[in-house]
Parts: C-alpha cells; structure tokens; sequence
C-alpha cells in the first residue's frame, strides 16, 4: 500500500514538472506572460466562488498556467524531506501550509474561526524584534518550537450621535501568549493584520504610477484636510524604490513582490527574491531544521504562475448607479475624496475599487506605531471597499473590517476614522438617521 502511495506522488511531481515545463515552453515561444483583462471581466456577479473564476480572454497555454498557478496557491505545501518534492520546504516556522488559508476562495480573510478562536488569517506583526523577527509564527514544523499564539482582547467604547444614537466601538488590546523564546523586546512595537480580499489585483496592477501621483497632496494645498501621499518602498523584484501598491500600509509594489513576501513569512517559502529562511539566530531548532532537496521552494516559474493566475480571475464590481441615494450621500460626505470611485487601466478599463492608493493620516486610534518605508504609525493605504460584500456569500458572516478586523460594521468603521477623515466622520454623524442607514445600505452592497 505504502509503495502505490509513493508511485502516486512521484507520479504527480512528474506530471506537475512536466506539465509546467512544456505551458512554459508554448507561453514563452508566443510570448504571452501577460493579459489584459478588458471590460468583459468585470461582473456584477455576487457568487462564493466569482474571484476563482479566469477571465474570458485567456488561450489553451495561458489557462494551463493558470490552472498550474491556482494548483500552488490552494494545495498545501509540507515540511521537508518529503516524497513530494514539487512542495516540499513547508516553514521551519508558518502560519498557514496554503494561501488559501488565509484567503478563503480568494476573498478576505475571517477574525474568528468557527470554535471561536482567532483564525490564521490574522497575522501578528512586531516591528523588528530580535528574538522574533517582523512576524509571528503560530506553526512550526516537527521538532521546532512556534512562536506564539495570538491573545487580543477588546475594550467597549460608547459613541453618541448628535441625535441621540448610541453605538459600541470594540478598541483592540493587542497581545501574545505562549512565547516560546521570551518575551518581546520592550521596543518592540506590536501590530495585527487580517488577510484582505484579492478581488481585482490585475487591475490595480495597471494603473500607472502617474494615475496614482496625480492624487496626491501632502501640503493640502486644496484645504479639504486630506493629505494622501504614495508610499515608496524598496523592491527586492527590480531592485529600486517603486509606489506601493497593495498591503494595508502599501509596503508591497507588485503582485511578485506580495507572493515573495508572503510566501516567505506566512509559509516559510524560499525564494530567489528571499532565500533565507525565516529564522533569526536565537532560534537554534529552526535553523538546524532539515532543509528540502531544492535549495528554492518556490521558483521563479512557480512565482510567476501564481502571479498570473492572480491577475488573471474575474473582478467583482459593484454595478453603480448616480441615482442610488446611498452612493449620492457617499460623495457628498467626502468618503469619495479617498475611496476613489473612478480609474483607468494603462490599456482604457475603467473601474471603482473605492480606494487612491494613498496613505493616509487616520488618526490615533487607529495608530499602530509601526512604520513602513514612507508609512508612519498611524498611516494607512486606503482599503478598497470592492469586494467586501462577497465575504458573506464566501465565509457566511458578515466581514470584520479596518486592518486589524476591530470594526463588526461598517459604521463601526466609520467611527474609527479620525485625522484626515475627521471631517467626513463628523458630517456622517451628523446626517439624518435615515441618510446614514442609505449609506450603510450602499456600502453593504460595494
């Protein structure tokens, strides 16, 4: 029996090394690593599995890779040695063995799992600790101790409105428990995460740097009080400083560059862009932990079908409509001054992912204290709203938003908002009651 299972999975990294080789081959002869996602691609369709789904455009050689890449982003990678060497390199330190852990059907990642503990998809971010690293491990693999686990607690905070209404904030106590090394530096600043939604990556991806630029005003020079700048980062891909595109603070300039970084400290995944494991030198375990027979778990061909078949999946968009007395209150207010509604591709698509890709100043409540390249503390790339209502349909319940999932809904995260968005909080709590259930309705269907 053992041996029909290792003929098996010797069986299936020969067919998975072969099947990528010969995609590779007709992509590169015809020269097609890169599609457009037209028009077409954009969908209304609220489905739990729209953001699976590739565009219509894509040949018998470019569906092979994608399909190749959608294989490495769902099926779980496992701790070396192993039979299976195609994934093999699993940690020595993870917290999840598939990315599709954290990003459930490729939508946004849940706070909670059923039991009521805290899911992988929330991810625990200290600025550098020596002892740690830039990210906690709650896995490891056989033989090696995790990190620790998550322990946030949350503190009640009553709002009232001017017309009497009361709401409760839930204000995050962020913390650890079971360090297995320590305890923290006592410099060490501690931030969560919670795994956002992939919905329309490619279509980012095309916006040019000059479309982002343009909405920049870091002097205010219009007086509205908005103040959104880009975030330059460093790109281990090309080598220099590019816009930051994605992640919560806009630390990541490319898709490549998000699964690189990903892969390496969420999974424990070797790169050519990160070829050092995740260990730091205080963890002796991990660093004599055997190694896999690849000195590069994820190659560039493996990276790069990831990438494609993440760019390369139908958008959900929300169909707009002027007339909508929700959306008409979410202009007036101010929230369209960050949550952009309108952008064009380098190749003429427009679309409304609701965000400039722009940081901004939210205030200290929402403040972190972690910086990241140009990013302050209390600094934050403003979220794309698209999306979020396909969480229920994915997770059946309803999103935790802002970064760390504090807010239960979207007036919840409202209130959060200060700094910059101060202005537009106030007025919408200065609205009618039924002016902000009209709002709330329209960003429950974004």
């Amino acid at each position: 029996m053992m041996l029909q299972i290792l003929k098996k999975l010797n069986y299936n990294n020969y067919f998975l090394k072969n099947t990528f080789t010969k995609s590779l081959i007709a992509i590169s002869a015809i020269g097609l690593f890169t599609v457009n996602c037209s028009a077409n691609d954009i969908t209304t369709n609220k489905s739990k599995s729209i953001l699976l789904k590739p565009i219509d455009s894509l040949n018998d050689e470019q569906y092979d890779k994608f399909i190749l890449g959608k294989s490495f982003f769902r099926i779980p990678w496992v701790e070396a040695p192993s039979a299976t060497t195609a994934r093999d390199g699993l940690g020595p330190l993870y917290n999840a063995n598939t990315c599709i852990s954290c990003h459930p059907n490729n939508g946004r990642g849940s706070l909670y799992n059923k039991n009521g503990s805290f899911s992988r998809s929330l991810i625990a971010k200290p600025s550098f600790d020596p002892i740690y690293g830039s990210q906690i491990a709650i896995n490891a693999i056989h033989g090696v101790k995790y990190e620790a686990k998550t322990d946030i607690k949350f503190e009640e905070i009553k709002v009232a409105f001017p017309d009497g209404e009361i709401d409760t904030l839930l204000k995050p106590i962020y913390g650890l428990k079971d360090l297995q090394y320590g305890p923290l530096d006592k410099k060490t600043v501690l931030s969560f995460r919670l795994a956002p939604g992939l919905n329309g990556l490619g279509l980012i991806s095309q916006i040019s740097d000059d479309d982002i630029l343009k909405n920049e005003d870091p002097n205010d020079k219009n007086g509205d009080g908005i103040s959104g700048r880009a975030n330059f980062i460093y790109s281990p891909i090309t080598k220099k400083h590019e816009i930051g595109r994605f992640s919560w603070k806009a630390q990541i300039t490319t898709l490549k560059h998000q699964i690189a970084d990903a892969a390496n400290n969420d999974m424990g995944l070797t790169t050519s862009y990160y070829q050092n494991e995740n260990c730091t030198k205080f963890q002796k375990e991990c660093n004599k932990s055997p190694k896999p027979r690849d000195a590069i778990d994820l190659n560039d061909e493996r990276l790069e079908a990831i990438k494609f078949y993440l760019e390369n999946r139908k958008t959900y968009s929300q169909k707009l409509n002027e007339n909508n007395k929700g959306y008409k209150i979410f202009k007036e207010i101010g929230c369209v001054n960050c949550h952009i509604d309108s952008f064009e591709t380098k190749n003429g698509i427009k679309f409304a992912p609701f965000s400039d890709i722009l940081l901004h100043d939210m205030g200290e409540g929402l403040a972190d204290g972690k910086i990241e390249g140009k990013a302050s503390g209390s600094e934050w790339r403003t979220a794309p709203l698209w999306g979020l209502s396909l969480h229920e349909k994915i997770n059946n319940k309803k999103p935790r938003l802002l970064h760390d999932g504090r807010a239960r809904t979207f007036q919840e995260a409202i209130l959060w908002h200060d700094g910059e968005a101060k202005k537009a909080k106030e007025t919408y709590m200065n609205l009618k009651k039924e002016d902000r259930k009209e709002l709330l309705e329209f960003l429950k269907e974004v």
